[in-house]
C-alpha cells in the first residue's frame, strides 16, 4: 500500500481505526503472556494508539514504529511529553519515559534494533496491509524478532467482498499460514463484534468477529 494513502489519512484526519481508550482485549488477555514488568514491547503501525501509555503504564519499555510523523507528534502532544528526538538510520527517534516512537519504515528495521523485544503487540498492524504485504510483514519483520519472544495479535474476520479494507479482514486459516512457519499461535478468543461497528453496518457487512491469538516465537 502506497504510504502517501496513510499521510493523507493522518493529514486529513480519517483516522476511524483510532481508539480514545486502550483496548478492552489488550487489558484482558495482556497478562496471558507473562512478561517480567520492564521487558521491551514492540508496536508495530503503532499511530498514537493509548495502548502504548497503557503498555508502559504497566512497567514495559514500548518501542513503537509508525509511518506519519503527524501520528508521532500527536501522541507525545496529547500525553503531553516533550520527547529527545535524534535520528539514525531507521529513522527519527522521538523518546519520552518508557515510550520509543521511531518515525520510519518499518520494513527498514533489521534485527540489530528489534533484538531487546520480549514480545509484540499488534492491534492494528496486519489488518491494515493487504495480502501480499501480510506475508513480507510477517515473513520479513517478524523473523527478525528474538527466539522466545511472545506476542498478542487481535484481527478482524469479515466477508471481504462486503467492504474494501483497510482494515482487512484476515482469516485464522491464513494466520497460521503465514506465523506458522517461524510461530505458534494459539487462539485465545473469538467474539462478534458487529454491533459495536456501525461504520461495518452501515457499509452493508453483515457479520464481523475479532480473534486473539497469542504468539510464541519458535527457538
Amino acid at each position: 500500500m502506497d504510504p502517501d494513502f496513510w499521510h493523507q489519512r493522518w493529514r486529513e484526519g480519517r483516522i476511524g481505526f483510532h481508539q480514545d481508550r486502550p483496548t478492552p482485549l489488550l487489558l484482558e488477555y495482556w497478562p496471558a503472556l507473562a512478561l517480567a514488568p520492564a521487558s521491551q514491547v514492540f508496536v508495530p503501525l503503532a499511530g498514537k494508539s493509548l495502548d502504548m501509555a497503557w503498555l508502559a503504564a504497566q512497567g514495559h519499555r514500548v518501542l513503537g514504529v509508525e509511518l506519519s510523523p503527524l501520528a508521532v507528534t500527536q501522541f507525545f502532544d496529547e500525553h503531553g511529553l516533550t520527547p529527545q528526538v535524534h535520528d539514525s538510520r531507521y529513522g527519527r527517534h522521538y523518546h519520552a519515559g518508557d515510550i520509543e516512537l521511531i518515525c520510519g519504515d518499518i520494513f527498514g528495521l533489521d534485527a540489530e534494533i528489534l533484538a531487546g523485544c520480549a514480545a509484540v503487540y499488534d492491534r492494528a498492524a496486519l489488518i491494515a496491509l493487504p495480502p501480499p504485504l501480510r506475508r513480507r510483514y510477517v515473513r520479513e519483520l517478524h523473523a527478525l524478532l528474538p527466539a522466545g519472544c511472545r506476542g498478542l495479535l487481535i484481527t478482524l474476520e469479515y466477508p471481504q467482498h462486503e467492504k474494501h479494507g483497510p482494515p482487512f479482514a484476515v482469516p485464522e486459516v491464513e494466520v497460521r499460514e503465514l506465523y506458522g512457519r517461524d510461530w505458534i499461535a494459539a487462539t485465545l478468543d473469538r467474539r462478534d463484534f458487529l454491533a459495536q461497528q456501525p461504520g461495518f453496518v452501515a457499509e452493508g457487512v453483515s457479520a464481523l468477529d475479532t480473534v486473539v491469538y497469542r504468539l510464541s516465537r519458535k527457538a
